[in-house]
């Protein structure tokens, strides 16, 4: 049993023998010691003193007399409204030769799984390639996926792909007056590429335009109504929800372009989907919906024939559903989609990796469920991120300035490349050893680097920052486990492999505690990740964890040492040491090469 659940269930029972009521278990807090006292778990006292009425100092001095009892609490000191516990040394000894052993350490067995959630990410447009943003979108949503799975869940990771509306046929329309007919084969690009290249000739054509119109005394918002190309590309809209043949011929053609681009990025990526729902058969199911919340006078339709949802009385505005001239918006089409999905899969979660200045969006969208009668609706869950940008700043798709995701993966690869050998660091390895290892740790570098941020934050992304092999980094972490790789198979080599020598009577170091610890914190780690649907917890708990090993490496002799207890405990800190970083950087989707 683990520690904490063990003072935990003492905690209560010391309340039971006082004959005090401890109503809430959950006042029971427990945290890790700060460095600067003595101890390993600290209690945090000040629920129990109004309980006992007694001070603090008095309750800790109870308390860590009666828990001194458990075999496995060594010690315990009261300092200012905490106790502090000294672990007993035969615990994290026990427990590292326990966990070493076990092939699901930190994760549930998927034979238990009770849980269908979908998790949905990417959401692209095909009006142009992927970029920086969509990367954090990418790595976020496959990562809080895989965590999902390692907390038991059955998950889907499904994709809504934009692939129609006003934007696509901006695209389209560029094409027929500027694309002189050509493919993106005869350009020599990716197809993602092209088509957004096509969107930039509109945006650019269009400003053009809307300026032209403004000199002649129309304000901007007229002028960006009347210029001559968004009526046009509206025209086009039209006719494509009307199943104008040569429409559809020529959006079939052009997204299909971007498809064949978008699928290079995510192998490139390494993220995957179980199922891809696409816009244009998904806002059919949505206008359907609301004509039904038409009829049943949920929503109302005004003068001018749009179709609105009144929240007024829910603190929010009116949210338009249906424009004037019949078309969709985006809200219409994610209440199909959510209606499909449902039908689809009859999760118990739906969440949706989306940027924060969507907040607004999925909160009116649960609520028009709500309103039109679906009792999932609050099944839905927007995991709000915050924007990524460069150091130069934000990037404005519509100008051509953003980087594409392949761009900065190119870039990724060469830097690390370059890095890795004038480090030395891949001297007498094969050509094809060398390119794969340099992908990992390039892909390593740009996955953690997103990743380790709280995905509430804004961030920078500096592509220089993310491949270090010092410091908070991916190849950092990839090279603590290429280092303990490397002496497990010495280990190997000279036939000193971890055994079963009695680990009762051996004393640790802080160091080895301090690694012990953090190796201890990793199911409940992986937990709170899964609840929070945050990366971040997963990624820096092994960068504290490579970081303490290291140190602990630096200091103590593993396979020289000549105490066989403290060797065999030391290669079981080892190889745990291994597996936990394995672990914890595969549910960041993050390979970790076994030489660097």
């Amino acid at each position: 049993m683990r520690i904490e659940n063990i003072i935990t269930g003492a905690v209560k029972r010391f309340f039971l023998e006082k004959e005090f009521h401890l109503s809430d278990i959950s006042v029971v807090q427990l945290q890790k010691t700060r460095r600067e006292f003595k101890g390993d778990i600290t209690l945090v006292l000040f629920p129990f003193v109004r309980l006992m009425k007694k001070s603090p100092d008095e309750v800790g001095h109870e308390l860590g007399l009666y828990l001194s009892g458990l075999p496995e609490i060594k010690s315990y000191n009261v300092i200012k409204g905490f106790l502090n516990l000294e672990i007993q040394h035969s615990y994290w000894t026990g427990f590292v030769a326990e966990a070493a052993a076990d092939d699901q350490y930190g994760q549930k067995n998927k034979q238990d799984k009770r849980e269908t959630v979908l998790v949905e990410f990417s959401s692209p447009n095909t009006n142009k390639p992927l970029h920086l943003g969509h990367i954090r979108n990418n790595l976020l949503g496959y990562s809080i996926s895989l965590i999902l799975e390692a907390n038991g869940m059955n998950v889907k990771k499904v994709n809504l792909v934009n692939d129609r509306g006003i934007h696509i046929c901006k695209t389209m329309l560029a094409w027929q007056k500027w694309g002189e007919n050509k493919s993106p084969a005869d350009e020599g690009v990716k197809g993602d590429h092209f088509v957004g290249d096509m969107y930039v000739k509109f945006e650019k054509a269009y400003r053009s335009e809307v300026d032209e119109l403004v000199k002649t005394g129309m304000s901007e918002e007229e002028a960006r109504g009347e210029a001559p190309l968004i009526k046009e590309a509206r025209e086009m809209l039209r006719k494509w929800e009307a199943d104008d043949p040569a429409t559809i011929e020529l959006w079939k053609q052009m997204n299909g372009w971007v498809y064949e681009g978008f699928d290079i990025t995510y192998r490139r990526l390494g993220v995957s989907f179980d199922q891809i729902y696409y816009e244009s058969e998904t806002y059919h199911t949505g206008k359907t919906i609301v004509e039904e919340g038409l009829k049943k006078s949920v929503l109302k339709k005004k003068e001018d024939g749009s179709v609105w949802a009144d929240l007024r009385d829910r603190g929010l505005d009116e949210k338009l559903l249906l424009r004037s001239d019949g078309t969709s918006v985006y809200i219409t089409q994610d209440l199909g989609t959510a209606v499909l999905r449902h039908k689809d899969y009859n999760a118990d979660k739906m969440y949706y990796v989306v940027g924060n200045e969507q907040d607004y969006h999925f909160k009116v969208l649960s609520i028009i469920l709500d309103e039109l009668g679906f009792d999932w609706a609050d099944s839905l869950e927007h995991i709000s991120y915050g924007m990524v940008e460069l150091p130069s700043g934000k990037m404005k798709s519509r100008e051509g300035k953003v980087v594409d995701a392949d761009n900065i993966i190119d870039e990724m690869i060469e830097t690390a490349g370059k890095l890795s050998d004038e480090l030395g660091k891949l001297e007498g390895i094969s050509e094809g050893e060398r390119k794969e290892i340099v992908e990992n740790i390039a892909m390593g570098a740009l996955k953690y680097f997103i990743l380790k941020v709280d995905p509430k934050k804004n961030m920078v992304f500096n592509p220089e920052e993310s491949i270090d092999f010092n410091g908070n980094t991916g190849p950092f972490i990839q090279y603590t486990h290429a280092r303990i790789c490397s002496l497990l198979k010495k280990s190997a080599q000279q036939g000193v492999l971890p055994a079963n020598y009695d680990l009762s009577g051996i004393t640790l170091s802080d160091k080895e505690k301090r690694v012990a610890s953090l190796l201890h914190e990793f199911p409940i780690v992986v937990h709170e990740a899964g609840n929070s649907c945050s990366p971040a917890l997963i990624a820096n708990l092994i960068y504290d964890l490579a970081k303490e090993y290291n140190q602990f490496y630096h200091d103590h002799p593993v396979i020289r040492e000549e105490d066989l207890s403290l060797r065999n405990f030391r290669l079981h800190l080892t190889l745990l040491t291994g597996n936990v970083i394995s672990k914890g950087m595969g549910l960041l989707g993050i390979e970790v090469p076994e030489k660097m």
